[in-house]
């Protein structure tokens, strides 16, 4: 089986369910009911006059030999305690005595089952951990500038746990590494700037990482111990997810181990919930720290996630800010201005301003304007062509074009990086993005694409590197990546070119045509929906509440009566949101001043009541009165409002604002709430009819809202536009006309 070994193992390991653990420690697995399902082969190291079989017996009937000096049923008491503060964080440690050797007892959860891991209270680290943190702190934080935050926070580190080199590893977004900090012993080579591919640290050992927020690996050349059960007891194997001794994977061991490393340990560093990278901590040999020192060093890792999420969230608003000031002057030039296409290139401010592009192209009416650095109009008139063929989205970004569109290798030195953003595939109209070639020499660690090598004896030995040696790699044909910020800036602008679009369009666009066939089809549509369906669901719904009346059904037709008559309400409650979506086209407006305060604070009311959340913080600011109809304004604030409670109530502490800014041309209204968020590749879609994001699938809806919010701010001759990100919460935009 050798043979086949490669690094393709790494992705599909499963490591967090290896069916043994480090050995400088011992673990025990009992159910809700204190039954042992699981335990390591080595507690009898550990334990004397252990009982033949622990299996299957209760926890009570060991407890004397880990916890002599503890009160009668207390690894119940313990359990019982984190579930009702429902998190170990409070216990963890405990710490016992184990027949006159003092030891931690670290509880965590494995599904239904608990994990009782025992180790050593003593560690290899002679300094006070926790008192030399705080003096540390104020000297990791000591400078603004992000390269010399990241190599103070490694010396600090080094200092506090005295490991031989101690790195701060940042992730790519295609998941390979970089060192870009460093504090190591003078013998040792230095490592800052090598990259590592992403099979060091595989996809699902990077998820592990966001969960358990240190990692030690004591000694790499000891004998990891098994974990036993029987098929009576457990037919799966233990998810060692939380489990602080889980075993390390033998390919990451020989990995260690070629690199001459023979313990290391870990602290992740997160930004926004995801996993910015590690500070990754080598020795040279065996060392041991113990759980509260290594918790102490997680703070560490809370306080250099806390300083990058600051100093990268100022970068991010400066770019938001610049980014919002230009699409605010190019929506104001294209209402002011009766060509579109002159508004959007022609002024000192332009389509190139909203990114950091250095040219750009507008498709529009059968014409092609450039500006700064593009393909020339031949290239350009190609690339249109593989547009049509592959780009099937609203919107499309790449930074390594050259890798998907083999013909733009000629001019990758202009374009290796393209944002699409589609205006109408009908009409082939689009605006596109272009950013130059960015060559980068990266220097890897060893060849990345040598992941195996063969031994005199013909063998396969795993060795992602044979020496370690710097091997320098030449990057073309990419260029810098897109952000986030230039991405939700083109999102925004998408929203004003159809606008102004739309305001401009008049008799002269094809979309008047069409539109007017397509309210004749959704008034025949809507007909057929309130006839020929509603109907026969009020008779499945009579049919299944008659049956449900018999005293002698078993209790699973009871249940399955009962879904049918929930199927029934909830393609009612659908039903009618579209017959309401189509209602709006036909109403004529007669705008009257609307007392917008009323409103939110009756919506506000309700949406308590309805969801129970008397726990909601609702911060309402200045709610200026506007002008529209007053059902269909009402019916906006319901739908904006109920979203933004309904999706902050998973938060545990839901929060929303409301305020508004009125100046002479529009009111704007802001509903802000710390829910769910949405992710930013689904920000152009989230307007359309029946479109659910992804992340709430699992929370009550029909993704007809916020079309219905959309067609009436649309009716109004207003704007509507999101701001979010996946996990933060969202805030929403309503432009009206005064």
């Amino acid at each position: 089986m050798t043979e086949n070994i490669n690094l393709n193992n790494c992705e599909i390991e499963p490591i967090h369910i290896p069916g043994q653990i480090q050995s400088h420690g011992f673990l025990i697995a009992i159910d809700s009911s204190c039954i042992i399902k699981f335990h390591s082969e080595n507690i009898s190291e550990y334990l004397d006059n252990l009982p033949d079989n622990l299996l299957g017996r209760l926890i009570n009937d060991i407890e004397p030999l880990i916890g002599a000096n503890e009160p009668p049923d207390f690894i119940n008491q313990l359990i019982s305690f984190g579930r009702s503060n429902k998190s170990f964080d409070q216990t963890n440690p405990f710490s016992t005595d184990l027949q006159g050797t003092p030891f931690y007892l670290v509880i965590n959860e494995s599904g239904p089952l608990y994990l009782l891991e025992f180790e050593p209270v003593e560690s290899n680290l002679k300094t006070d951990l926790q008192r030399m943190i705080g003096r540390s702190v104020s000297e990791m934080l000591a400078d603004k500038d992000l390269h010399n935050l990241l190599k103070n926070s490694a010396s600090q580190v080094k200092n506090i746990i005295e490991y031989d080199r101690v790195m701060i590893y940042r992730f790519a977004e295609d998941g390979h590494g970089e060192v870009v900090a460093e504090s190591k012993n003078p013998e040792l080579e230095p490592w800052l700037g090598l990259h590592y591919p992403a099979s060091d640290i595989p996809k699902q050992a990077r998820e592990l990482y966001k969960l358990n927020l240190t990692r030690l690996i004591a000694n790499v050349h000891t004998t990891p111990s098994k974990i036993v059960t029987t098929k009576q007891l457990s037919e799966d194997p233990l998810d060692l997810t939380h489990s602080q001794l889980r075993a390390v994977s033998p390919i990451h061991i020989q990995y260690l181990k070629n690199m001459g490393v023979e313990s290391s340990f870990s602290i992740s560093l997160l930004y926004k919930n995801e996993l910015w990278g590690l500070i990754a901590c080598h020795n040279y040999t065996p060392r041991f720290i113990d759980y509260k020192a290594r918790d102490s060093a997680k703070l560490i890792g809370q306080i250099l996630s806390s300083a990058l999420e600051f100093r990268q969230d100022e970068a991010n608003k400066y770019l938001q800010d610049k980014y919002n000031t230009n699409v605010n002057a190019l929506s104001k030039n294209m209402l002011k201005n009766n060509s579109i296409e002159e508004a959007l290139t022609l002024r000192s401010i332009n389509i190139m301003h909203i990114t950091d592009a250095t040219g750009a192209v507008l498709i529009y009416e059968n014409n092609i304007t450039k500006v700064g650095n593009t393909p020339n109009e031949e290239q350009i008139q190609q690339l249109l062509g593989w547009v049509k063929e592959n780009v099937d989205e609203p919107f499309y970004y790449t930074n390594e074009l050259p890798y998907h569109y083999a013909e733009a290798d000629a001019y990758k030195r202009v374009a290796s990086g393209i944002m699409i953003l589609t205006l109408s595939a009908e009409l082939s109209e689009y605006i596109i993005w272009f950013k130059p070639e960015h060559l980068e020499l990266v220097t890897w660690a060893g060849n990345p694409e040598k992941p195996v090598e063969i031994n005199a004896d013909g063998s396969v030995k795993i060795s992602p590197r044979a020496s370690f040696e710097a091997w320098v790699q030449e990057v073309s044909g990419k260029s810098k990546p897109w952000t986030d910020e230039e991405i939700k800036s083109v999102a925004r602008l998408r929203a004003e070119v159809s606008y102004a679009i739309t305001q401009k369009a008049g008799a002269i666009r094809m979309l008047n045509e069409r539109l007017k066939q397509a309210y004749e089809e959704l008034d025949t549509f809507s007909f057929t929906i309130s006839h020929d369906l509603k109907n026969p669901l009020s008779t499945i719904k009579g049919y299944a509440q008659m049956l449900s009346r018999s005293s002698n059904l078993e209790l699973r037709t009871q249940n399955v009566l009962t879904k049918i008559d929930s199927k029934v309400d909830r393609m009612n409650s659908m039903i009618n949101e579209v017959l309401e979506y189509s209602r709006i086209g036909r109403v004529d407006l007669d705008p009257v001043e609307i007392d917008v305060a009323t409103i939110i604070d009756d919506h506000i009311r309700d949406l308590k009541l309805v969801y129970s959340a008397d726990h909601l913080k609702v911060n309402i600011k200045n709610t200026p009165p506007v002008m529209g109809d007053p059902t269909m304004i009402s019916q906006v604030f319901a739908n904006l409002l109920s979203n933004a409670v309904k999706y902050s109530l998973p938060s545990g502490a839901p929060e929303i604002t409301i305020d508004a800014k009125d100046d002479e041309s529009e009111v704007v209204y802001m509903i802000k709430d710390n829910g769910v968020g949405i992710d930013i590749k689904q920000l152009p879609r989230v307007f359309e009819l029946f479109k659910r994001m992804d992340n709430v699938q699992d929370i009550e809806g029909t993704g007809v809202g916020l079309a219905i919010v959309k067609r009436i701010i649309e009716k109004h001759n207003g704007k509507v536009w999101v701001d979010s990100r996946l996990g933060e919460g969202s805030t929403f935009y309503v432009a009206f006309k005064k």
